[in-house]
């Protein structure tokens, strides 16, 4: 796989793009967008040091979709020969006049498309054979399964390098397209003590090759989280403060990005209907959102249908600031476009000054959350209730591991009832945080 061959790829790309968008306007249709995005990678997956898996993949496709009036019509080609193109534009032109009418489609309005559009560094080709990748899984497994006597068995690891392409245009004369990269090392292992078993994994994930954890940490960091879950137990059901894991405190903002996301508003199924301007946090709170960060993993000066990113916060001293809205959502609500059309980029969270271990002794007692389990989240009403693993703490020192107990509550509580974020964030996603420590939640468990 040549390192810089997607690169490579981009102005052809750009080509099909606008060949695509120079035949919708000769069909007479009101408005037209098309996107292609482009992916080649390499995935080497080990078990016990031995190659389980080598896969290669190339794929990508066009997709087209025209608008007369309110009517859409949409359509998809991965051949990208110019008569191919002319056929998916012309599915999409047919299908749009056998459509109803619906008066909040169209295209995002022409004064919201990106103008100003820099490298943002999401692209570090760095060449991977397979021998590479394989000798970074094997090393990954090596380091965890000599860490520990307990660790009896791996579930093996993996490791992966993928590079990709997006071009977007539409027929208000937008047209963009950029590369970028992502490498990723995962491992997965199995301990054993007192005939009780347990697993857990760990992993690094960056743009850049040389940004990843050594394989060395990767798998003691799996050994290490797996041994310390070994001899876990449930506890007595109770109420008792609880410490979320940075990695599990990603997942309840996630809830937060699904509220607040047009679609789940303008269905009003949202926990979070009319919740703009309102206090959701505590005072203290705050989320910002950064699309334009270099090098970071949700990174964008545009969204999916060409509208630019803003940096902008999303929660200011606790208060709702903005909902997620692509165009049709906007339309839909009477409210304006911001730019959220394919998610969020770089939310960042404010925090409150501790390191996660001084989170533990300021909670006492309670429940670090390190796992949750289950789809338990009910998004119209924000019951929450869950399948959880951890550890139990007292005065404010680690006891034991738990497992098969059930944290429950209500987002809207959880969310005002939040005491404190650490400052050591996790930056493997979209949603960059450190532990979360709420007041109270309820715990079932004996």
């Amino acid at each position: 796989m040549p390192s810089s061959s997607i690169e490579l790829e981009l102005d052809s790309l750009k080509d099909a793009v606008a060949m695509a968008l120079e035949y919708a306007a000769t069909l007479g249709t009101t408005g037209a967008e098309v996107a292609i995005s482009k992916q080649q990678g390499l995935s080497v997956s080990t078990r016990l040091k031995e190659v389980e898996t080598v896969e290669f993949n190339k794929d990508g496709a066009l997709g087209i979709t025209l608008f007369r009036g309110g009517c859409k019509g949409s359509s998809s080609t991965s051949d990208l020969s110019p008569e191919a193109i002319r056929r998916a534009v012309k599915a999409a032109d047919d299908i749009a006049k056998f459509t109803s009418e619906d008066p909040f489609n169209g295209l995002a309005d022409a004064d919201l498309m990106a103008k100003h559009i820099d490298d943002l560094e999401l692209y570090y080709p760095h060449d991977t054979p397979p021998a590479e990748l394989e000798l970074l899984a094997a090393r990954a497994e090596e380091a965890a399964l000599s860490a520990d006597a307990r660790i009896k068995n791996s579930d093996g690891a993996s490791a992966n390098a993928h590079t990709g392409a997006k071009v977007y245009g539409n027929s208000h004369g937008f047209l963009n397209g950029y590369v970028s990269s992502r490498y990723s090392l995962s491992c997965v292992v199995i301990g054993e003590q007192d005939g009780q078993m347990q697993r857990d994994y760990d992993y690094t994930i960056a743009r850049k090759f040389s940004d990843l954890w050594t394989p060395e940490t990767v798998g003691l960091k799996a050994a290490e989280k797996t041994v310390s879950r070994l001899g876990a137990r449930k506890i007595a059901t109770t109420k008792l403060p609880i410490l979320f894991a940075p990695d599990v405190a990603t997942g309840l903002m996630g809830h937060l990005v699904g509220a607040i996301s047009g679609g789940s508003l303008y269905r009003k199924s949202s926990f979070l209907q009319d919740a703009i301007d309102t206090q959701i946090f505590p005072d203290w709170f705050n989320i910002a959102e950064q699309p334009h960060l270099k090098g970071a993993l949700a990174s964008a000066f545009y969204d999916s249908e060409g509208v630019a990113t803003i940096e902008r916060n999303i929660i200011s001293q606790g208060i709702l600031s903005t909902y997620l809205l692509t165009s049709y959502s906007a339309r839909k609500l009477g409210l304006t476009n911001t730019g959220h059309a394919g998610g969020i980029y770089n939310w960042t969270l404010g925090h409150t000054g501790q390191t996660f271990d001084e989170l533990i002794k300021q909670m006492g007692t309670g429940l670090i959350v390190t796992e949750v389990m289950g789809q338990g989240v009910n998004g119209v009403t924000g019951d929450y209730s869950r399948g959880a693993a951890g550890f139990y703490v007292e005065n404010g020192v680690v006891q034991y591991p738990v497992e098969e107990v059930t944290i429950a509550g209500n987002l809207k509580d959880m969310y005002r009832n939040i005491v404190a974020v650490a400052k050591d964030r996790d930056m493997r996603s979209s949603i960059r945080t450190g532990g979360i420590l709420l007041d109270e939640m309820k715990v079932a468990g004996n």
